[in-house]
């Protein structure tokens, strides 16, 4: 018998969910932030998807967020011209940095120092957290909104995704571009795994891999449908990837052979990320909801207990149906 997937779903966002970020493995576990046009980032619990509070102050649509490596701070982008700092424990703002146009991206660098902002007004923005009186370093060259910004190689450079169809690599000291990447369509994501420095771009039904230091390609798979975002298991031996299809994709790196798929949304998914401990992936859809898939179907993990086929009329079968 097949074990069936049964993600987990999230609710409490009233709009498309668009961007979501895991932070890393820390004593208290490990901790989600989601991104949705209601306005509100929520933050959960990672491995059970519980609801541990909202982040209240934006005035428009969020459209990125992230934690940083400890989930101590928060950082927002939002169509109200401004990113966020939060106080990931507490929930207060720390800082509003204004911005002039829309910001669709926010990255912390791994001391949590520094934040790089992106967005509509095609500028990358480097701000020094701890002096935010001072003017951000500011870094031009994209001619189109910037869709996502990540530091990358221990901070010392940046990768930018854009809708002119580039996705370039910058120098932090010297604001050089040092390596360029052109497409004949947009960019729809870009995830970086520093473990191995890999590059997952996402672009129509397009999931490419690429080695983010030299922007050598190392492979691309196509998918059946429009994908809107990707995530590589941190072993690299799967990936995931969701789009216009309402699908959640699930193939393995080496063979690029197609695993499994799932249908659990009830919108195009948005975002996909696996956490960081590699046992479960999260999906945010235009259907306002999160769901949590479990990487290998069956196995006991936060709210998942194991069913094994001969006991199909015990307590984990009941459970399973009622997640």
């Amino acid at each position: 018998m097949a074990m069936r997937q049964t993600p987990l779903t999230c609710s409490g966002h009233t709009r498309p969910v668009v961007d979501l970020a895991f932070s890393g493995i820390t004593p208290y576990g490990y901790f989600l932030i989601s991104a949705c046009k209601d306005g509100k980032p929520m933050l959960r619990q990672g491995d059970t998807g519980d609801w541990i509070g909202t982040f209240l102050g934006h005035k428009g649509a969020v459209w990125g967020a992230t934690l940083n490596k400890e989930a101590t701070k928060a950082a927002t982008a939002a169509a109200d011209f401004t990113a966020k700092v939060w106080d990931a424990v507490s929930g207060d703002e720390v800082l509003t940095l204004a911005h002039k146009h829309i910001v669709k991206s926010v990255n912390f660098t791994q001391d949590s120092s520094c934040l790089l902002t992106g967005g509509n007004d095609k500028t990358i923005r480097i701000y020094d957290i701890n002096k935010p009186e001072a003017e951000p370093q500011e870094i031009t060259g994209h001619t189109s909104a910037i869709k996502k910004a990540l530091w990358c190689n221990n901070d010392t450079q940046i990768l930018s995704a854009a809708d002119d169809k580039t996705v370039r690599l910058w120098d932090r000291t010297s604001t050089a571009v040092v390596k360029q990447l052109s497409f004949d369509m947009s960019v729809s994501s870009m995830e970086y795994i520093p473990d191995g420095e890999v590059l997952v771009i996402t672009y129509g039904k397009t999931i490419a891999f690429y080695n983010a230091l030299s922007l050598d390609l190392i492979k691309t798979v196509d998918a059946p449908a429009s994908i809107h975002s990707a995530s590589l298991h941190p072993d690299k031996d799967f990936f995931v990837a969701g789009g216009d299809d309402f699908k959640l994709y699930k193939y393995d790196y080496s063979t690029k052979e197609e695993l499994e798929s799932y249908k659990g949304h009830f919108g195009p998914v948005h975002c996909v990320r696996f956490s960081p401990d590699g046992e479960l992936y999260a999906s945010g859809s235009e259907d306002g909801t999160l769901r949590l898939w479990q990487t290998e179907v069956g196995k006991t993990y936060g709210l998942w207990k194991c069913v094994l086929p001969e006991e199909e009329n015990c307590e984990g079968r009941k459970f399973e149906e009622t997640i």
